[in-house]
């Protein structure tokens, strides 16, 4: 769940982030080293015409931008952080028409690294879409570059 500024500053992230917006991306939660954001079903991200199925590629910024998101609010960090390296598997396809979701934490931080999980999953929560583990760049409250 969200506070006051948490929210705050969820929505500013997701307002700063242009594919953010494009992709019609919606924060549900963010907190304590977690995040949990939407991906509304839009048929201008259909990556195989036939099937309908959602572009991975939009599966991926989902799950990247959630794991940022993750890092970002974590209680030792500085609010600030960039993608490392991410590795996503793919599962299975997405239902069409159905909204995407993705949920990353943030389990681990060292001095300059901060490390994710996450699932992406639609109304088919039991069968996940795709999960990822990935680094992000992190620096913790009081440090400078």
């Amino acid at each position: 769940m969200t506070d006051g500024t948490e929210a705050q500053v969820a929505q500013q992230f997701i307002t700063a982030l242009p594919h953010a917006r494009a992709l019609g991306m919606r924060m549900l939660s963010i907190g304590n080293g977690a995040a949990e954001i939407e991906m509304p079903y839009d048929e201008r991200l259909i990556g195989d015409p036939v099937t309908g199925v959602i572009h991975g590629g939009a599966v991926s910024a989902l799950m990247d931008t959630c794991g940022g998101a993750a890092v970002m609010c974590h209680p030792e960090g500085n609010g600030s952080t960039a993608t490392i390296d991410l590795r996503i598997d793919y599962m299975r396809a997405a239902t069409p028409g159905q909204t995407i979701r993705a949920r990353a934490t943030c389990y681990h931080v060292t001095r300059n690294v901060a490390f994710v999980r996450a699932e992406a999953m639609d109304e088919d929560s039991d069968n996940p879409v795709a999960a990822a583990t990935g680094a992000f760049t992190f620096e913790r409250k009081g440090t400078k570059a």
